[in-house]
């Protein structure tokens, strides 16, 4: 039982692969015959779950609640996205994102509940880092807003260079990945060398100090709420 559950969880997730739009296209009526497939497969381990426990007990987990949710929503949004596809209207099947849900919250994947509910645990802890990051990326903003703003500095598509406070902000935060070095800098840095020391600047305080510190914060709590969850067994 759990083999074909995994399988079947498995086969679910792999559609995304296989419809519309797909890296390996297969027609409509394959991938919604094999999701029916999968939603009924489902639906019959919930069925058979339902039949050897409590009724109160069955109903009070959220698990149960949140697998039949995710199977009624898919084939509502199945039919929908059927009968439009019936009269050449385009629409998208807003319904995978629930897909995951079946991975998780069957009985069979509770490993995956157990890292999944630390890294739930972890997020509240790491929002101060987060605040201070983005303090940090809206004050460098600002000043790359007030030194460059007003120099009529122009991007090599001929766009204005650091005018806009929002587009600066999205710039610097791709920056912090370094996707768009150097060609982010090159304007300011071709009106003088000196606006390096800005760029430079930014990647150590953000790149090097604050993804490193942010690193270590997740790490560190996510290995707290791991060691409690499993009873102080060292998770090193």
């Amino acid at each position: 039982m759990r083999t074909a559950t995994y399988f079947f969880i498995f086969l679910n997730l792999s559609l995304a692969v296989f419809e519309e739009p797909a890296v390996y296209p297969l027609p409509f009526l394959v991938t919604s015959l094999v999701e029916v497939l999968c939603l009924l497969v489902f639906f019959g381990r919930l069925t058979h779950f339902a039949k050897v426990t409590l009724r109160s007990v069955f109903w009070k987990d959220t698990k149960n609640i949140c697998i039949m949710v995710a199977i009624l929503l898919s084939l509502a949004d199945l039919a929908v996205y059927g009968v439009l596809r019936m009269y050449d209207v385009r629409s998208i099947r807003w319904s995978r994102i629930v897909r995951p849900i079946f991975l998780i919250n069957f009985a069979e994947s509770r490993q995956i509940r157990r890292a999944f509910r630390s890294i739930r645990n972890t997020l509240p802890e790491i929002t101060y880092v987060f605040f201070l990051f983005m303090f940090s990326l809206l004050m460098f903003s600002l000043m790359a807003l007030k030194l460059f703003g007003e120099r009529n500095l122009q991007t090599a598509e001929g766009l204005p260079y650091f005018k806009n406070y929002l587009e600066i902000v999205f710039d610097l935060y791709v920056l912090v990945t370094t996707a768009n070095s150097p060609d982010v800098m090159m304007p300011a840095f071709d009106f003088s060398s000196w606006y390096a020391l800005f760029f430079i600047a930014f990647v150590i305080v953000n790149t090097y100090i604050f993804m490193s510190l942010f690193l270590a914060v997740v790490y560190n709590n996510y290995k707290k709420h791991l060691k409690v969850m499993f009873g102080g067994v060292n998770c090193d």
